[in-house]
Formats: C-alpha cells, structure tokens, sequence
C-alpha cells in the first residue's frame, strides 16, 4: 500500500513538474475568419522586448502563438494594413483563445482568463461608444470607470488601449497615477512614454485634427487634416533611399494630399533634399523632430515614417512601411 502510495505521490509530482513547463509561456490559438488574405500580425513587449512577428492562417483557418512574458502584457492582432482585429492581456501561463470575424472587429472573443473577459464584457456594454465616429462618449465611460474601479487592472488597460484623448497631459497623469500601482504594472504602462503610447503596441491609433508646423518661407502653419485623406512622411537627413520613396508616393491616388515633413533640427540640406519633389507637394518642418507636440500621438521611433489620415482626422495607419502607407491610403480612397 506504502508502495502504492509512493508511486501515485510520484507521478502526482511528475504531473505538476510536466504542467509547471508551460509556466514561463503563454499560448494564443484561435481562428479568425474572411481575413484579407492568409496572414496577419502579432504585436507585444515581452520580456525579449518588441515581438513583431506575422502568423499565417492553417488551411482550416486556424492559428497558434507562444508568448514569453512574466508580467501582464498587451497583445494586438491587426490585419496587413496595420488596423486591430483583437487585443488581449497574457502573461506566463495563460492560454486564450480568439475566435471570430475580420470584418467584425467588435465581435471577435478573447477567453482563457477573467481580465480579458471583463474586458469584452465592457466592450459590449458601451458597443454603441466605440462605434461613434467622436471618442467623447467613450473617453467619459472609460474616465468613470477608471476613477470608480482604482484596484481593478482592466482600468490601466482601458486607459493604455482604448482611451483617445492624450492631448491633455495631466489629466491622463491623474488617471493613471490614481490606479493602484499593483494593477498598473511596467510591462503595461511603458507603452505610455510621455503620454503618448507605442502604437506598436496598442494598435490603437489617435485623432489628429490639424498640426502647426514651420513653413518653406519660416512662418506657421496650422494645417487642418480634416478635409481630406492625408498621408503624412516623416523624414530626416541624410534619407538614403529618398528617391525610392518618392517615386512610391507619387503613385498616390486623387484625393490624397501627401505632407513632406522634415523632423529633426537642422535644416541646412531641406531645400536640396526636396529640389526633385513633385510640384503640389506641401513641405513642413518639425523642429522637434519625435518630441513635436502635435505629432508625438503618431509614437515614431524611425525615420522615414508615414501616417495616413482619414477625413474625420482618425489616424488609420502609423508606421515605418510606405507601401503599407500606400496600401492604406488606397483603401481610404475607394471607400
């Protein structure tokens, strides 16, 4: 019977030493249907750092991701044009599973732990905010909740994904800082630096109305992005591949204004670099280069960026690719 017992307190250690593996990983696996093609990406800071990774679809439509992080971690799902399909909380040990449509963002579920589920849950409840064209509604909801829930974590996820409104600086600092610090860990809120978040990380992207910038001539200009597609390139000197580019973005459709934007101090070399652009183009200046307070939301790391901008000033895509720029831009206009 000692015998007996022995064996069964064995493979009962055997069982949890095998299960306790899994422990420094944490899985995704679902399937999403009527994607636009057969892949699309997963973006995280994991405890390697930035994981920008694409994952392609089974022939059954079904896929599957390993993670590594030890600390509460955002996880996006966007399509090849950079837009979100999903975004989840993981850490070590969990196991979610995504289902659901491409082209009904709101209405892909996330399971496998509480965080995400409260998540969707809020989600459906305020379904009719997110799909307003004004974040006003939504940023309120989210205001309310984040002041009436300071020990719930879904409040540091609702302020770092879903919140739009990071024009004003103390306000987002009071939100935050009013969370208990045990819900808001690191490995979430360093996708906030400066209040501006990592749109790697988040995928989502703010609403840029206009930005003042310097002018050819030394003057001001704050230009309105409201009127039209705008698709944004953000560069400095020396930009190797410049004539690359261009020759791309001349390729632009009707009803897409393109906006040269040299970001960083010196201008010694401007008015060269841009001697061979199309006449119609609009150049600016960014003295500031990343830290330029209208275009800090837009998160660049890199130089060239590019930006697309809606016609309501939604950003739809920010990103260091200019044919997924392109891409963007295109799909913007055929709507």
């Amino acid at each position: 019977m000692k015998c007996l017992q022995y064996h069964l307190a064995l493979l009962l250690a055997l069982i949890v030493a095998l299960t306790s593996c899994d422990s420094d990983s944490f899985k995704i696996d679902g399937s999403i249907t009527n994607l636009d093609g057969t892949s699309f990406k997963v973006i995280l800071m994991g405890d390697s750092g930035v994981v920008d990774q694409w994952l392609n679809l089974d022939k059954k439509g079904k896929f599957s991701f390993e993670g590594h992080s030890a600390q509460p971690v955002l996880v996006s799902l966007q399509d090849r044009l950079g837009k979100p399909l999903a975004m989840m909380v993981a850490a070590n040990g969990d196991h979610l599973k995504v289902s659901g449509d491409a082209g009904k963002p709101m209405d892909i579920k996330v399971k496998g732990n509480r965080l995400n589920e409260d998540w969707q849950l809020f989600r459906d409840e305020h379904r009719a905010f997110y799909t307003d064209a004004n974040p006003a509604r939504l940023d309120a909801a989210i205001e309310k909740y984040v002041r009436e829930n300071p020990d719930d974590m879904l409040s540091t996820v609702l302020l770092l994904a879903d919140y739009s409104d990071y024009s004003d600086r103390e306000k987002v600092n009071a939100l935050l800082n009013g969370i208990n610090i045990d819900v808001r860990p690191v490995s979430l809120t360093r996708a906030i630096v400066g209040n501006k978040r990592d749109v790697r990380l988040t995928g989502h992207l703010p609403r840029l109305m206009a930005v003042n910038l310097v002018t050819r001539d030394g003057g001001f200009e704050k230009l309105q992005l409201t009127k039209q597609i705008s698709l944004l390139h953000l560069w400095a000197n020396p930009q190797d591949n410049r004539s690359a580019v261009i020759d791309k973005l001349k390729g632009v459709g009707e009803g897409v204004q393109v906006i040269d934007i040299l970001a960083e101090s010196d201008t010694m070399r401007w008015g060269q670099t841009i001697s061979a652009d199309p006449e119609g183009w609009k150049h600016y200046w960014a003295p500031a280069g990343p830290l330029e307070q209208d275009i800090q939301l837009l998160g660049f790391t890199t130089v060239p960026w590019f930006a697309v901008i809606d016609s309501t000033g939604l950003v739809t895509y920010s990103g260091p690719n200019v044919d997924t720029a392109l891409s963007n831009a295109s799909a913007m206009g055929k709507k």
